[in-house]
């Protein structure tokens, strides 16, 4: 195993997805990669007064979140899955949250549109996990649960591809449960995977119902890459602190949540050898469906199975 570490750099940022460029590292199953990340807006500082933008967009190529890489993994083949394992995730020292006046589907719902975009400016203690925000006067406190909301490859489609939707060879899946101690398990659609991940967050509900979560940079990022053969995925499975989750992503909810319950099936029929109607009247008990987000245009949905629930 050897650890890599990578640095913030003009070479190693990404705004897209994509197989056409120069990887900015290859690694090999088994390898440990560490590195920082900027915030989702390519920002960086000590503060949100002091946060600045230190390096410049290429507009096709960059037009999304700030991600690091691509990386290449020797030896991944279209076919196989990448399991990410996060070893540590630790964020910068400041957050930020929008609301507000953008016309988004929701936003136009419930009328907020008609509002003032506002930012909740968040300062983030890294060591005590717990982030602080004023609002009219009022201090409001919350325990960190930091994660990367951005992690995924390129489909297998020629050209650039952006960062908002999840796929599923992952992308903007912005799914809180994937925390430190997390192992995620991506279909590689491509090969040598070219894998990019970004888009930190402090904490974030499910839904993200603003749009945004506690956006941060990120001081440490601590992952290690495994190739597997023989797990035939159709979207990404994750085994979290909080129990095995499958995920289904599409615009209509309906829809997302038929993947997200065909990946529990199918994992339930591993763990236990169920067949899938056993599966689905064991899990009606036992699993939690869950809107991962409602707001990346594609929805996620994402079914949970805690663990130690059925003995």
């Amino acid at each position: 195993m050897v650890v890599h570490k990578i640095e913030l750099s003009q070479e190693t940022l990404m705004g897209s997805f994509t197989k056409e460029v120069t990887p900015i590292l290859s690694v090999s199953s088994g390898d440990t990669i560490r590195f920082e990340t900027l915030d989702a807006g390519w920002g960086t500082g000590r503060s949100n007064s002091e946060r600045r933008k230190p390096f410049s967009r290429k507009e096709k190529m960059d037009g999304g979140h700030a991600l690091l890489g691509p990386i290449y993994i020797e030896g991944a083949k279209k076919g196989m899955t990448l399991e990410v394992e996060f070893n540590d995730i630790i964020p910068g020292q400041y957050g930020f949250t929008a609301a507000g006046q953008y016309p988004n589907w929701q936003n136009q719902k419930l009328h907020l549109t008609e509002y003032k975009e506002i930012s909740l400016d968040w300062k983030l203690d890294n060591k005590s996990m717990v982030g602080v925000c004023e609002i009219n006067g009022n201090s409001f406190s919350v325990s960190l649960r930091p994660f990367m909301g951005v992690i995924g490859m390129p489909p297998d489609d020629i050209g650039i591809h952006s960062t908002w939707p999840p796929r599923y060879c992952g992308g903007n899946m912005d799914c809180k449960e994937l925390v430190k101690g997390s192992k995620l398990y991506l279909p590689i659609s491509v090969d040598g995977g070219y894998l990019a991940i970004g888009d930190g967050h402090a904490l974030q509900g499910d839904g993200e119902i603003s749009c945004q979560a506690i956006e941060c940079p990120m001081e440490v990022v601590d992952i290690t890459v495994n190739l597997i053969e023989g797990i035939d995925l159709l979207n990404p499975r994750a085994n979290t602190p909080a129990g095995w989750i499958t995920f289904g992503f599409h615009e209509d909810l309906n829809e997302a949540t038929v993947q997200a319950l065909d990946g529990m099936l199918t994992l339930m029929g591993e763990l236990y050898g169920l067949n899938r109607v056993e599966a689905i009247a064991l899990g009606s008990s036992v699993v939690d469906l869950r809107i991962t987000q409602i707001v990346n245009g594609v929805k996620g949905v994402h079914a949970c199975l805690p663990h130690g629930i059925l003995k």
